[in-house]
């Protein structure tokens, strides 16, 4: 039976699963600024136990999925669990019928990625992707660059998330299989190549060159993507990179569009970091002019985005990110990881859509 709207009388009841770094540190601070109310958190740890009740003390804490999903009044469901749990964990909230969010990837294959998205149409439940970097100022900025031809027609964009981290973390991103939910590719390389699909149309063809350096899985990873649009993008992600490169940058019969480094990194584009309102530049040769000016951007507005679409006639059709996007995104990462083995070009195929 489909989920009927909810109500807008009082704030979102959301349950949260898993409060490390993205439950904890992304998900609830985004879902307080958004006006939803965390009012159950899924965590067995002793530490996020006492977090949780320090940051969140209305908030009812559980050990688990199926303690959280006992609790009456629930409103929506937020997967902040480990990358590898998705699928299983997705599939057991839409037999309870309660609408989710599930973090990035959906899945750690398409095949599985679209099992859940099957799963969700057939018993009427909203389902969403959090793909929270549509979101943000650069994001914003690359959109308006795309859309006003500020560099031309656009040929060639570079999209990247470099760091410096000989010395692995100790969590279970660096520590599982790509199997299991490891490694960059899944991880960072979600976001990128979903926002290059975004800003460039649906990829046709990958190279890929996934090397495993200092973790269990993927982290160091390179995309050369073709979408249909024609652009090609090199997508990078890499935990081992000592001096990161521009965060995007877009050639095109007009100029290039660069956004520098971000957070504290120190690499030879510190030049084109951001001032003001206005994000990145727009450069030709020795001239530089700041990007467009972008404000109001704000990552809370996906969960904004998730409520509206909770309260209306058609919450599936209005939620923020459609959950088969998360499939092709899943289909790029696989043929990249065919294409990093065999060392040449694949095709893209996303399951549930015609060759």
């Amino acid at each position: 039976m489909p989920v009927s709207p909810v109500s807008t009388s009082r704030p979102l009841r959301v349950g949260l699963v898993g409060y490390g770094s993205a439950g904890r540190g992304i998900h609830a601070a985004l879902l307080v600024r958004a006006g939803l109310h965390v009012a159950v958190v899924a965590t067995a740890n002793p530490e996020r136990v006492a977090q949780v009740g320090d940051e969140h003390p209305d908030a009812q804490v559980v050990p688990d999925l199926e303690a959280l999903l006992g609790v009456d009044g629930l409103d929506l469901v937020v997967l902040a669990s480990p990358s590898g749990a998705h699928a299983g964990q997705a599939e057991r909230v839409v037999e309870a019928g309660l609408p989710l969010v599930v973090d990035k990837p959906l899945a750690t294959d398409a095949s599985a990625a679209l099992e859940v998205v099957d799963a969700a149409r057939r018993a009427g439940v909203p389902l969403t992707v959090f793909m929270n970097r549509r979101f943000d100022p650069e994001h914003a900025a690359l959109v308006r660059v795309r859309d006003e031809g500020l560099v031309g027609e656009i040929w060639r964009a570079e999209h990247r998330w470099d760091r410096w981290r000989p010395v692995p973390k100790q969590r279970w991103r660096e520590q599982v299989p790509a199997t299991e939910g490891g490694g960059l590719l899944l991880d960072l390389q979600s976001h990128l190549v979903d926002q290059a699909v975004v800003l460039h149309g649906r990829v046709l063809t990958v190279y890929a060159e996934l090397e495993v350096r200092t973790t269990v899985a993927e982290d160091d990873t390179f995309l050369a993507c073709r979408h249909e649009s024609g652009v090609v993008t090199h997508l990078m992600a890499s935990a081992v990179n000592g001096a990161p490169g521009p965060r995007s940058r877009v050639a095109g019969s007009a100029g290039a569009f660069v956004i520098g480094r971000q957070h504290d990194d120190v690499g030879s584009f510190r030049e084109f970091e951001n001032e003001g309102e206005h994000v990145g530049w727009v450069v030709r040769g020795d001239d530089r002019q700041p990007g467009p000016v972008v404000t109001g951007a704000d990552q809370a507005d996906y969960y904004r985005a998730v409520a509206a679409a909770l309260s209306s006639d058609d919450p599936q059709g209005r939620m923020p990110v459609d959950p088969r996007d998360a499939v092709h995104v899943m289909a790029v990462i696989d043929a990249a990881r065919t294409s990093a083995r065999a060392g040449r070009v694949v095709d893209v195929m996303t399951p549930g859509e015609a060759p």
